[in-house]
């Protein structure tokens, strides 16, 4: 699903810089004003894929920008249908405050924002629209799972404890269970997550339920991953797991197309530091053929022929455009599934574990690097701002709190949100 989070001052100044290259989108076969879209009898038109597609490709947001514009629009239509039920309506006032805020982070005021969108083609409608959704949605996300996301002083001292520091000398031992967040079982599926989050109590129960429902490579060794440093780990998860004792289970976790549970096995200190993953960068291959006996031979071929991420330059050349992608991302940007798959492997070591689009390609993953938080000040020297003054000293305790407070409630929002699309009725045209 498309979330636009933390979008960096360097993101959108470099989009704003480089608008004049923007090539304009392919129009579309239909109206641009006819219904491309409909949920739950909401109109979605060609020209709003349209413009959000323009803007999303401005952001340098990951991914294809008119699919994710299709799903985005999908989303903040579900939303909208529950904000306005709760009688949620941004104010002119507090739109603005939002808006102010976005093109903030390009060191712009809302209108300069505006007009230079503008110059991409992007309305000054789609932008307003973009923000108000997300206000309207954060406001009936916190009033009704926020009460639900408090985090009690025991869960911050566990998760203190098991941190030690703040570079993550910590690794961990987890099982999993995922099955498929998509397709005509999803809601089934769901409901069985959340069952076996609540009824899963001991190791061997958890071992039999892997092997009976999950959907993912491991259900063969009743989902038991080997030791994971806790700075690999992806962000979602780690603050799942860090409140954990061993033989508890997390909450549903959404990994993209999949969703799953965790349980931590155990825990335990490292010697030396291990920094925290930043950021990703990593190279990705769509095989057709899903799990086929065929696409795992190509698979294997790619594996067996090139070592490293630049080597794949090579046989992308024979690939459609849509097949290979290079990507560096956000640690918290990055697809959740795609996140855990990474945290197994070293530089340019390789998964062909994952699929897409309902199980038609198999994706083959090479890690190509990543960029660690390597910065910490060991001596105890102050942080310092981009000015060059002492950022100001942030309690532990509350950072922790909000942290795992925000987590939790991302992941009760998500679900919700995916549990609003298996009950919606959807017919997409804007694809035909």
């Amino acid at each position: 699903m498309t979330r636009i989070r933390h979008i960096s001052r360097m993101t959108l100044a470099a989009g704003l810089m480089v608008l004049v290259a923007l090539a304009a989108l392919p129009a579309a076969a239909q109206s641009l004003f006819g219904t491309a879209i409909t949920v739950n009898e909401m109109v979605i038109t060609q020209y709003e894929i349209d413009q959000r597609a323009r803007f999303l490709t401005l952001l340098r947001a990951p991914g294809d920008p008119v699919e994710q514009a299709r799903e985005g629009l999908i989303e903040d239509r579900l939303r909208l249908s529950e904000t306005r039920r709760a009688g949620i309506n941004p104010s002119p006032e507090e739109i603005q405050e939002g808006l102010e805020e976005f093109a903030g982070r390009a060191n712009l005021t809302a209108d300069q924002f505006i007009q230079a969108i503008g110059q991409a083609g992007v309305a000054a409608e789609t932008f307003r629209d973009f923000v108000a959704a997300g206000l309207a949605w954060r406001t009936f996300v916190q009033g009704r799972f926020g009460p639900r996301s408090q985090v009690s002083d025991a869960e911050v001292d566990r998760a203190l404890s098991q941190s030690t520091n703040t570079r993550g000398s910590v690794r961990i031992l987890l099982s999993e269970i995922i099955v498929p967040a998509a397709g005509p079982n999803e809601a089934r599926n769901r409901a069985l997550i959340q069952r076996l989050s609540e009824t899963l109590k001991t190791t061997g129960a958890f071992a039999a339920a892997a092997r009976r429902y999950s959907a993912a490579p491991t259900r063969g060794r009743g989902g038991r991953l080997d030791w994971l440093p806790i700075g690999q780990v992806p962000p979602a998860l780690r603050a799942a797991v860090l409140v954990l004792e061993p033989g508890e289970v997390t909450d549903p976790i959404n990994l993209g197309p999949g969703i799953g549970i965790f349980q931590l096995r155990d825990l335990e200190e490292t010697e030396g530091d291990a920094p925290d993953t930043l950021a990703l960068e990593y190279v990705k291959i769509l095989i057709p053929g899903g799990d086929s006996e065929q696409a795992r031979a190509e698979a294997q071929k790619l594996r067996d022929n090139y070592d490293t991420c630049d080597d794949l330059y090579k046989p992308a050349q024979s690939l459609p455009p849509e097949y290979f992608e290079r990507v560096t991302q956000a640690a918290d940007e990055v697809p959740g599934d795609i996140a855990l798959e990474m945290a197994k492997l070293d530089d340019n070591e390789v998964s062909s574990t994952l699929t897409r689009q309902n199980g038609a390609f198999k994706v083959y993953l090479m890690l190509c690097g990543r960029t660690l938080d390597i910065l910490a000040d060991d001596e105890g020297e102050p942080e310092l701002d981009e000015n060059g003054d002492p950022l100001p000293v942030v309690d532990e305790r509350d950072q922790t709190r909000q942290q795992l407070f925000q987590q939790r409630l991302a992941s009760y929002a998500d679900s919700y949100l995916e549990e609003l699309r298996a009950d919606a009725i959807i017919v997409d045209n804007s694809t035909q």
